[in-house]
């Protein structure tokens, strides 16, 4: 028991020297003087904003993409002292003393710093020579642009890292697969790519391209796992089960870990605020939270009210009326019912408060005790300060003509009743009998006499208007649209009968405490639709760029210049870099679609494990590029030359991968080839399927990294091939393979010498074995 204590204990590492030099050459080129310029470089002074509302609690909504990019600078200027107390108002600001700059470009620093290594062992877990797993990691070392963004407060490197964290970890749990499946290792690296993938898609949604590239191959291994004999149904299942709950449950659950902690730290009401909900609004504390402190929850006839419109398109707003009416005659000619105007109004307004009335009685107040609407019942809402009803009729809207106008009904002693009852909807109830409850029902008002739903169309209204929101009715539709559902954000139990009272209960604050708390999903829900509707700033940017100008490097972003002297900094690739990455995916995919040509032929060019492990290198590598790349198309957005740097990485991993598989196979063919060993001469001619490349290739097998055996393999399938004809089909009936040689003869000049199909795979393995 106690023998351990009899010997030292001697524990044993491995260290790849290569990956810590790599390391190290990596920190030091984006660590040395990472505090210059101390001044703000291009989109920090976007970033830098949102570092502040962290460091304050203040919540804000960035429709860019999820708030993990930004917890993590968050982070740096935490570990620094940030306090958050700088004004990020134009680019070139130099950065007051209580800024700690070099903390906050520490993270992205670091991730770009250890893309290095993780460069280098993506290519060897391809199965790629040492040389080429190097060379990747020189690329990705000295590229330029990855340079100058990684050492700035921008999020490009941290989506980098963890695209190519995914991608190795994914290669690590493959290849544990084959030794140790069910292992601590293998669980580890299958956990890891799944929090990658989430970590990926928290920092950018872009980053949804490379979880979806590694969950498309993680099915393709799946497929080929169900159709292994040697596994019984239990242990297959076990391995989809695992599977699923690595690669797609687990990113889920990090996923929503990063809102959780998100809203956790911005729990104060900020600028932001007015996009949300008002139940959101009222979760934060200050802002609407004071105002709606004490709000009675269920709004009951005689309940004082204002209803915010749920779309909150193009800006969020109110229901709102005043004195002044619709226009006898429009501009263009049309004609109005000259009632009085109804709007949605962008701001808060006494003009906003609405009294909810039982249309069969007159008072305006509520009873004790409180009588609540219900879903389905009819109402009538009477605009507060005017008392008038809110009343929609068979008139044009004035800028929709083919909806119906929406007024508060003045009795003009003209041929034009009053129609003002609306039907209550509830469109969240959980049942037909749901009261209408403040902020958190979302409602629909739906005109009893036409059916129409009240609702912004959120045109502008002319000068007569106050440019005011146009608000119409519609005839209704099954579809929930949020421009027709309404809420109600503030609320009071009305007790004044008298208008002059009432004026004055609408000035007072309410009184009444009815505590309310959104759930975490409901908040989550609603910040997440909101981040992916959000309209952003679209218009054009002068250093702005499409993506056919990134592939060959046609446009650069001058990201700072020094106020005094020439100093600057432009986000520029490396031209080589670049032109020969575009080169090698070019070469790749040519060469993968002459290789996939020839194997339907049963014409098998490589081993079947060094095909294998080029076809996974595309997949990953040249798939990365494209899924990284090509979605840029179809995006209308501003873009700039950094979204294409993830897929630059990409492309940049098989740029080795292709020169060491040129240098490997094809050259080695061309020498062979140029050179027949079997004594011959250049005159030899060879029958079978195409001889010459066939013996050219098949001495190639040794270079793959695999057992002899496995090489040996490759070329007996191939000789099988051969057997088959000269085009790789089978013999016909009654046809010989002399008389096929024969065909093939025909032509040749009578005095070179042929050296038949099954006679040039024997002097081929003769070669081979010589070699």
């Amino acid at each position: 028991m106690l023998g351990f204590l009899q010997r030292p204990v001697v524990v044993t590492a491995d260290i790849n020297l290569n990956v810590v030099a790599l390391t190290a050459v990596g920190l030091l080129s984006r660590l040395w003087q990472l505090a210059y310029p101390r001044a703000v470089v291009f989109d920090e002074v976007y970033y830098g904003q949102y570092i502040s509302f962290y460091m304050k609690r203040i919540f804000f909504l960035d429709g860019s993409g999820p708030p993990f990019g930004h917890m993590l600078l968050a982070l740096g200027g935490y570990l620094g002292g940030f306090d958050g107390n700088f004004l990020w108002n134009r680019i070139g600001a130099e950065y007051s003393t209580n800024v700690p700059v070099w903390s906050l470009r520490l993270l992205p620093a670091l991730a770009g710093a250890l893309s290095v290594p993780m460069a280098y062992q993506i290519v060897w877990e391809l199965g790629f020579s040492h040389c080429a797993a190097v060379g990747a990691a020189l690329l990705i070392l000295i590229e330029n642009a990855l340079i100058t963004q990684s050492r700035l407060m921008l999020l490009e490197s941290a989506l980098i890292f963890f695209n190519l964290l995914a991608v190795l970890s994914y290669l690590k749990f493959s290849n544990s697969q084959k030794h140790g499946p069910f292992s601590p290792s293998w669980w580890f690296w299958l956990i890891l790519t799944g929090v990658a993938c989430a970590c990926a898609v928290g920092i950018k949604y872009v980053g949804v391209f490379t979880y979806l590239l590694v969950l498309g191959v993680a099915a393709v291994h799946a497929w080929h796992l169900i159709g292994d004999q040697t596994l019984s149904n239990v242990r297959v299942l076990c391995h989809l089960l695992a599977r699923a709950v690595a690669l797609l449950v687990i990113p889920v659950l990090v996923y929503l870990l990063f809102f959780y902690v998100h809203l956790l730290l911005l729990c104060r009401s900020g600028p932001h605020d007015q996009i949300m909900s008002s139940a959101f609004q009222a979760s934060l504390e200050g802002g609407l939270a004071r105002i709606t402190q004490g709000q009675p929850l269920e709004v009951a006839y005689g309940s004082q009210v204002t209803l915010k419109n749920a779309f909150g398109q193009p800006v969020p707003c109110w229901l709102h009326s005043h004195q002044s009416t619709y226009p006898v005659i429009y501009e263009n000619g049309r004609g109005s019912s000259h009632q009085q105007q109804v709007t949605c109004y962008p701001f808060k307004d006494v003009n906003n408060w609405w009294i909810v009335k039982d249309p069969g009685r007159h008072q305006l107040v509520v009873n004790n005790p409180p009588r609540p609407v219900r879903h389905g019942d009819i109402v009538q809402l009477a605009h507060g300060m005017t008392t008038r009803l809110l009343n929609t009729h068979d008139v044009a809207a004035p800028l929709s003509p083919h909806s119906q106008e929406v007024s508060c009904y003045i009795d003009y002693n003209v041929s034009m009743p009053a129609q003002n009852l609306w039907r209550l909807d509830i469109v969240n109830r959980e049942s037909d009998t749901d009261v209408w409850k403040t902020i958190v029902s979302e409602v629909r008002f739906v005109h009893v006499n036409t059916s129409a739903v009240l609702k912004l169309s959120g045109a502008p209204l002319p000068d007569w208007g106050f440019r005011q929101l146009e608000v119409v009715g519609e005839q209704l539709s099954r579809g929930y649209h949020g421009s027709t559902v309404w809420s109600v954000e503030e609320h009071r139990y009305g007790r004044s009968q008298e208008q002059k009272e009432r004026e004055l209960e609408l000035h007072s604050p309410t009184q009444t405490d009815v505590s309310r708390n959104l759930s975490f999903m409901a908040r989550f829900s609603e910040l997440q639709w909101r981040m992916l509707t959000v309209r952003s700033d679209d218009s054009e940017h002068k250093y702005s760029s499409t993506p056919l100008d990134w592939v060959m490097l046609d446009t650069n972003i001058a990201y700072w210049l020094h106020p005094r002297t020439s100093a600057q900094i432009h986000l520029l690739g490396n031209i080589v870099i670049w032109a020969s990455a575009s080169l090698a995916t070019l070469v790749y995919a040519l060469l993968f679609i002459w290789y996939l040509f020839r194997r339907r032929r049963r014409v098998c060019d490589l081993p079947e494990d060094c095909w294998l492990r080029w076809a996974l290198a595309g997949a990953l590598c040249a798939g990365g590029w494209a899924v990284n790349y090509v979605p840029f198309f179809m995006m209308e957005k501003t873009l700039f030359l950094y979204h294409y740097l993830p897929a630059l990485t990409f492309q940049i991993l098989l740029l080795p991968v292709v020169l060491e598989h040129v240098s490997d196979h094809l050259c080695r063919y061309g020498a062979l080839a140029a050179t027949p060993p079997w004594g011959y001469g250049s005159r030899g001619v060879l029958n079978g399927d195409s001889s010459v490349m066939q013996m050219g290739l098949g001495s190639q097998a040794r270079l793959c990294r695999g057992s002899e055996d496995e090489a040996n393999e490759g070329c007996r399938e191939r000789k099988v091939a051969d057997v088959h004809g000269r085009w790789g089909r089978p013999f016909g009936p009654g046809e010989h393979q002399e008389q096929r040689e024969g065909q093939g003869n025909m032509g040749r000049d009578p005095e070179q010498p042929v050296v038949r199909g099954r006679t040039a795979w024997c002097m081929a393995e003769i070669n081979q074995e010589a070699l």
